[in-house]
């Protein structure tokens, strides 16, 4: 089961004089890889290296930044990947401390800097599912509403007629779609989060 991380979190660990910054933030779109980045570069300009890894579906990249290849990025990769992690990036910052790590040093610096992290993160599970605007006169209130008991409801909107907006699962998706038997607008799929948290 997929998960991702359910807030951004960041920290900080010093290993042989070096000091490695970790960031982790839920991510959408490739393109806010790049904005991420970019930010941090801006926050650390003194720092030696940005080395990084995401997964959004199916796209898995990561990058050495100039540390030895292999011993930066993939490694990161290797964390998010065990632990079952989507529409995640992590961003390790180095500051170099003078001593040299050597390749297999680098790999478990860069290894332990997401883990520790990611240990103080709260996770969530990942559903594929939709999300659905869906709009109905007040008549309906109480048909949906009992429709939808077991669905959080995200936001409820009451003006001349009323619009609700949820996530739910595929499973349920053609129950909910058949049984309203109302109009559903702003239709599209993604990826639900479970609402038990771990």
């Amino acid at each position: 089961m997929m998960k991702t991380i359910e807030a951004n979190i960041a920290g900080e660990t010093i290993i042989k004089n070096s000091r490695f910054v970790t960031y982790l933030y839920r991510i959408n779109e490739n393109s806010d890889v790049s904005l991420l980045i970019d930010l941090i570069k801006e926050q650390h300009k003194n720092a030696n290296h940005y080395c990084y890894a995401y997964i959004i579906n199916d796209v898995k990249k990561f990058s050495d930044d100039g540390e030895p290849g292999g011993t930066a990025g993939n490694p990161i990769l290797q964390v998010l990947e065990k632990n079952d992690l989507n529409f995640v990036l992590a961003v390790v910052v180095r500051y170099f401390g003078g001593i040299k790590l050597g390749a297999g040093g680098l790999v478990r610096a860069y290894t332990k800097s997401v883990t520790s992290v990611l240990n103080h993160c709260s996770l969530v599970q990942l559903l594929d599912g939709y999300s659905l605007t869906i709009e109905f006169d007040y008549d309906y209130l109480k048909k949906v509403d009992y429709l939808l008991k077991d669905i959080n409801v995200k936001r409820k909107i009451f003006n001349e007629k009323i619009r609700y907006e949820i996530d739910v699962d595929k499973n349920l998706y053609d129950i909910i779609k058949k049984d309203l038997n109302i109009s559903l607008i702003n239709e599209y799929e993604k990826l639900v989060e479970e609402m038990d948290k771990k």
